[in-house]
């Protein structure tokens, strides 16, 4: 059985704006005002830490301070789960590939490193959750992407096999967990950076989804299920 690892934020959805908002209104109620905006897009797909070293950094001009980047960090996650899918969508065609995908025999998982709990509540709410048959977040294992172990968790727990699955995803830890497990890799180039994802060496760059079930069948050569 064939197996497509989708990433989920900025992959298969672009959750950037909520999780912005949700960063803003943790760096808001500190005393930092809202320092983050559209343009920080590529910075929310790194996780909350990440937007929250960049609104610091912003604010003080100097580099952030982790102790209070930890500090800001459970309330990010709180607001960021009262208003988890106000701006979110699924990128066009999205929906549409992973019903393809599941017709032609493919199995579907998710592997990301947003939290279990509001990676599952995103996924019900996008109404994609009983598309897949594993889903692993940040917390399901001690470790997680770049991580191979916890891309190979997912591909087992799913009912797959490592030489027969590929990871699509958006960025460079994408791209690392995939090479360290030795998966072919798709990165998606309709997120924040487009095309220059390409810089990574992905196995391919996706320009659209709708052209994903034939770049599959390029990349992981494998019979179909019988039907």
């Amino acid at each position: 059985m064939r197996t497509a690892v989708f990433d989920l934020d900025g992959t298969l959805a672009d959750t950037s704006a909520d999780l912005l908002a949700a960063a803003n209104v943790s760096l808001g109620e500190a005393g930092h005002g809202a320092p983050l905006g559209p343009q920080d897009a590529s910075v929310a797909f790194r996780g909350g830490r990440a937007m929250l070293r960049a609104g610091l950094g912003r604010v003080s001009g100097a580099e952030a301070d982790e102790a209070e980047v930890n500090r800001l960090y459970p309330r990010l996650l709180e607001a960021y789960g009262a208003g988890i899918c106000v701006e979110t969508r699924l990128y066009p065609g999205a929906l549409e590939v992973l019903d393809r995908l599941a017709a032609d025999g493919w199995i579907l998982a998710v592997c990301t490193n947003k939290p279990i709990g509001l990676a599952r509540v995103l996924l019900d709410r996008l109404g994609i959750a009983g598309r897949f048959r594993a889903v692993l977040g940040a917390d399901s294992l001690p470790i997680r992407k770049p991580h191979p172990g916890h891309l190979m968790e997912t591909i087992k727990q799913a009912g797959g096999r490592r030489e027969a699955s590929v990871l699509i995803g958006d960025t460079e830890t994408d791209r690392k967990t995939a090479r360290n497990a030795g998966v072919p890799c798709v990165l998606v180039g309709f997120g924040p950076e487009g095309e220059a994802v390409a810089r990574m060496e992905p196995d391919a760059v996706l320009a659209r989804y709708a052209d994903l079930p034939d770049l599959l069948e390029t990349l992981v050569q494998f019979p179909r299920r019988a039907i």
